[in-house]
């Protein structure tokens, strides 16, 4: 059975950074195409970034750089470097994975599997 456990939300200041994990289990980590999701107070979820099977990344637009998902297959982990932090960034972030080469952002029901989420928490 896949599960997907993240780690790493907590509360910062504005500007500052943070890293999350996720990491994948029950599986061979490297079949699947990954994505990060958030959904802040009162928002609908928003796909953040993905990582394909080949590395290639994609990026909700408004972030302009100030994310970076990334994947190490030896450790069955999922990343996502948070600089730059705003209070608009506060959000339940949560992983999500599909056996698949590719994936999209843009269509959440494509993900199989989704991780309990962790939390962050950006102060002005």
């Amino acid at each position: 059975q896949v599960q997907l456990v993240e780690s790493g939300g907590g509360a910062v200041q504005a500007g500052g950074s943070l890293r999350l994990s996720c990491v994948l289990s029950g599986d061979k980590y490297s079949r699947y195409c990954m994505a990060w999701f958030r959904q802040g107070p009162g928002k609908e979820r928003e796909g953040v970034a993905s990582i394909d099977t080949s590395d290639m990344t994609t990026y909700l637009a408004t972030l302009k750089g100030r994310f970076t998902v990334s994947r190490d297959n030896a450790k069955n982990t999922l990343y996502l470097q948070m600089n730059s932090l705003k209070p608009e960034d506060t959000a339940m972030y949560r992983c999500a994975a599909v056996a698949s080469p590719s994936c999209a952002i843009t269509y959440p029901g494509h993900f199989t599997y989704w991780g309990q989420g962790t939390q962050v928490t950006v102060s002005s």
